[in-house]
């Protein structure tokens, strides 16, 4: 997982005036030295790093990218246009035709260094004082940017502050790959897909052991198409719909070819939360609640210098995520999965847990942690569930398929620790490739194993020609068939015969995913005492909370999770503060 060390300014405008920040000032001059910033392109992140020499950019390295093969030539194009620049890019000047999105994020990643480099302030330099606005977000990911815009749309006049520890905004969801499950919509009727909110509320079900609290999975359901509704009236492209396992038909909504969801959410909501009076802090780390009586009253606040201030609230969101990070804690709840490598951003270690608990809040199903069952084995980066979906297989070692690709993640998972190594090959042809973006941002980690035949993929992965060849034969002549007679594989998650050349491999292990256990809540979002009363004016939503997906989370489950909660805790603070 690459470190991102992003540079940003903000506008501030969202809270009272003894709110304002200590700010040195700002010069047009471009600053000699290194200066770093980010973008999003067409398949996730683009992290570029702009070398200032005599007040003009002398370098542009690209640290980071997911482009397809294809964009290089117009990265390259952006690249070269900056050179020797003293001011910022524009994408009408200086974009490239045909490759707009890769343009545009090459192009934002330098302006943002070039931003930086001319003095615009970086969160780290900034310290706050003690003030007050009307509510709290705390956590800037895909749960927290949904709450902040969604409760700025029911009143302009609101104040809202968002608080991230980290130095960049979006969390694990900067890394979601899969989508956002939903029943019912007018994207999947559009494209004849035949869903029923009943049968993703029993999938989902069923998917947790029955252990997930019914109220929360069926207020999830319910809600889920009006939130697409609203992310594509916020810019979303959620136009395809792809399977995940657990699912019965296709119900998980994510951009154009499969791209990546998080990054592109991301900016949407990013974008949103400029067009409202919300004011985002990075790098502010939040410490403990402040509390009158039994309500909570805002929050106690770490600055980027180790100092800290209080900021007063009538409303407090929590949406930090999950601890799927903190190794030590899942450790302890869950020893089995002691030793075993995580998925998870460094943020993610489970801080509001402490502060929540201290006033009386109640966990719930802390010990029910997932692990995904295919992350690349050495470098432990996510390989999505919807390789599978549109069609990959998994074999072992020796070359033998041993499960059914598409069933839940718990049981995936197990089936590849009892092969040889603990470890398997995801296998998948050139038309799967084709059909998924995503996977481009594989090949550009360099994670894939190529032949041009299946016995030069056998070659190059060690594995058994002979074994390979019979698995990839006998699979084919099964999808063909429809029947799946070795694993029970449905025909409509075999979308696939895998017989176009070239061939990809991609070795993959468990690694630690998601933590389903989390803050007790209600369906108003409200977090709860042990004895299920609410703590008046506190909220939560997203991966910090628990009982929604039981023991073991669908993928496309959580994005889902995020978005509609997120916008439902959005909405149940604004109206508290009406009451």
């Amino acid at each position: 997982m690459a470190v991102i060390v992003v540079c940003s300014f903000v506008i501030f405008t969202a809270c009272a005036n003894d709110d304002n920040p200590v700010v040195e000032p700002v010069t047009e001059l471009l600053q000699d030295g290194e200066w770093t910033g980010s973008g999003e392109g067409r398949s996730g992140s683009i992290i570029a790093k702009v070398v200032v020499k005599n007040h003009q950019v002398e370098q542009v390295t690209i640290v980071s990218q997911s482009e397809s093969v294809f964009a290089q030539d117009a990265i390259n194009t952006v690249v070269e246009k900056a050179v020797g620049r003293t001011d910022v890019m524009t994408v009408e000047v200086d974009g490239v035709t045909g490759a707009t999105l890769t343009s545009t994020g090459v192009i934002d990643a330098i302006n943002m260094a070039i931003l930086a480099a001319k003095g615009k302030q970086t969160e780290s330099t900034k310290t706050y004082k003690d003030g007050t606005c009307d509510i709290v977000v705390v956590g800037a990911g895909g749960a927290g940017l949904s709450a902040a815009v969604a409760a700025a749309e029911t009143d302009e006049n609101l104040k809202i502050v968002v608080l991230e520890k980290q130095g960049i905004i979006g969390g694990n969801t900067n890394y979601s790959t899969g989508g956002i499950n939903a029943a019912e919509t007018d994207i999947q009727k559009s494209l004849g897909i035949e869903d029923s909110k009943q049968l993703f509320y029993d999938d989902t079900m069923q998917g947790g052991k029955y252990e997930n609290i019914p109220s929360l999975v069926q207020n999830l359901v319910e809600h889920a198409p009006v939130t697409i509704t609203w992310l594509s009236g916020l810019g979303a492209d959620l136009s395809d719909v792809g399977l995940m396992g657990g699912s019965s038909v296709k119900r998980t909504h994510r951009p154009k070819g499969g791209t990546a969801i998080g990054p592109h959410l991301m900016k949407i909501l990013n974008n949103a939360t400029s067009n409202k009076n919300i004011e985002i802090r990075t790098s502010n780390k939040v410490v403990g609640l402040l509390t009158s009586g039994d309500a909570v009253t805002g929050v106690k606040v770490q600055n980027a210098d180790g100092s800290n201030y209080t900021l007063k609230a009538k409303a407090v969101i929590i949406a930090t995520g999950g601890f799927g990070a903190n190794l030590a804690m899942v450790a302890r709840l869950q020893p089995s999965l002691s030793g075993f490598a995580t998925l998870n951003h460094p943020g993610a270690t489970g801080d509001a847990f402490e502060w929540v608990t201290a006033i009386g809040g109640a966990t719930i199903q802390m010990a029910n942690i997932q692990i995904h069952p295919t992350a690349e084995a050495e470098n432990h980066i996510l390989i999505t569930e919807a390789v599978r979906g549109n069609g990959a297989i998994l074999v072992n070692h020796e070359g033998k398929r041993f499960v059914n690709e598409m069933d839940t993640r718990d049981v995936v998972s197990a089936a590849i620790l009892e092969q040889t190594q603990g470890e398997a090959f995801l296998i998948f042809d050139q038309a799967v490739r084709q059909s998924l973006a995503s996977i481009e941002t594989y090949a550009n980690q360099h994670l894939l194993k190529e032949g041009n035949t299946i016995d030069e993929l056998a070659t190059v992965t060690a594995i058994p020609t002979s074994n390979l060849l019979a698995t990839m034969s006998h699979y084919a002549a099964q999808q063909k068939a429809g029947i799946d007679e070795d694993f029970g594989r449905t025909a409509t998650q075999m979308t696939a015969p895998l017989e176009t050349a070239p061939y990809y491999a991609v070795r993959v292990t468990p690694a630690i995913h998601h933590t389903m256990g989390g803050l007790s809540v209600n369906t108003e979002t409200q977090v709860l005492k042990a004895d299920g009363t609410p703590i008046p004016g506190l909220f939560a939503a997203g991966e910090v909370t628990g009982g929604l997906h039981g023991a073991n989370r669908l993928g496309g489950n959580g994005v889902a999770d995020i978005v509609v909660n997120g916008r439902l805790a959005g909405q149940a603070a604004a109206q508290r503060l009406h009451h």
